[in-house]
C-alpha cells in the first residue's frame, strides 16, 4: 500500500449502518444545540452562526491537518455543520426575510454547483476518493451547503407545507427508504445514492429537533434544549466508543 492509498483510507469513515445512525443523531443534535444558543440563550441566529462558523472552521482545519483517521474529530466537525447550518438557515430565512422557500432554493443551488465544481476539478465526489486537502476541502464546503439546505428543507416541510414535525418526519423517513431500496435493488450511482441520503438526513433531525424542544402550542413536545442536547451528545459519544468505525477502503466513482 502506496502513502497516498493510506491517507485516503485513513480520512474517511466507513459508510455503515453505524454511520448513518450517529448521522442522524448528529443532524438533531445540530438543530436542538443550535436552537440552545440563538433561542436559549437569547444570543441570536447572527451571534449563534459567529460562534458555531468559529467552531466549524477550527474542526475543518483539524480535520484536514490530521494524518489518520479520527472518529471524534471527524463527528466533531459534522456536529458542528449541523449547528452552524441551523443558525445560518434560520437566519438568512427569518432574519434576512428570504424564507423557507427561497432558501431552500438558494441552498439547493449551491449544493449543486458545489457538487459539480467538484467533478469537474478533480473527476468523482465519492467519499471514498477523499485523500487530498483539496478533496476534503470540497467534501467540507459540500457537506455544510447540504446541511444547511437540510435545515431550511425540515422548516418548510414542517411549516410552509403545513405537515409538521411528524409528518415531516414520516415523509424524510419515506424518502430515506426509497434511497435504500435504490441502493439494494438497482444500479443507480452509489455516490449519487450516498448524497441523496446524506442531504436527507438533515431535515429528517431538523424536524425531529424541533419536535423534542418546541412548544407544544406549535408541535412539539416542549423538552429543555439544553437536556435534549446533552442526551444527544452522551448517544452520539457512546456510538463512537461502541461501535468503532473504520475508514473507507478503496477509492471509486
Amino acid at each position: 500500500m502506496n502513502n497516498t492509498t493510506k491517507y485516503a483510507l485513513s480520512k474517511v469513515p466507513e459508510v455503515t449502518l453505524v454511520f448513518w445512525i450517529i448521522k442522524i443523531f448528529a443532524t438533531t443534535l445540530g438543530e436542538t444545540g443550535g436552537d440552545t444558543v440563538s433561542m436559549s440563550m437569547n444570543l441570536g441566529y447572527l451571534v449563534g452562526t459567529v460562534i458555531f462558523a468559529t467552531v466549524f472552521l477550527i474542526a475543518v482545519v483539524t480535520q484536514i491537518r490530521a494524518k489518520l483517521f479520527r472518529p471524534f474529530i471527524y463527528w466533531t466537525t459534522i456536529i458542528a455543520t449541523t449547528t452552524v447550518g441551523t443558525t445560518l438557515a434560520d437566519f438568512a430565512d427569518r432574519s434576512i426575510g428570504i424564507g423557507y422557500t427561497g432558501g431552500s432554493s438558494i441552498l439547493f443551488m449551491l449544493l449543486l454547483a458545489s457538487l459539480a465544481i467538484w467533478y469537474k476539478t478533480l473527476g468523482s465526489v465519492s467519499v471514498n476518493t477523499v485523500s487530498s486537502p483539496k478533496e476534503e476541502v470540497f467534501y467540507w464546503i459540500t457537506i455544510m451547503f447540504s446541511q444547511t439546505l437540510g435545515t431550511a428543507l425540515g422548516d418548510w416541510t414542517a411549516d410552509t407545507a403545513g405537515l409538521g414535525y411528524g409528518g415531516g418526519a414520516i415523509v424524510f423517513s419515506g424518502l430515506l427508504l426509497v434511497v435504500l431500496a435504490a441502493y439494494l435493488w438497482t444500479n443507480i450511482s452509489k455516490t449519487t445514492l450516498f448524497w441523496a441520503a446524506f442531504i436527507l438526513t438533515r431535515p429528517l433531525g431538523a424536524v425531529v429537533g424541533d419536535f423534542l424542544d418546541k412548544p407544544l402550542n406549535q408541535g412539539g413536545i416542549a423538552l429543555s434544549r439544553y437536556s435534549a442536547s446533552a442526551a444527544l451528545l452522551v448517544i452520539i459519544i457512546s456510538c463512537i466508543l461502541f461501535f468503532p468505525q473504520r475508514a473507507a477502503k478503496g477509492s471509486g466513482h
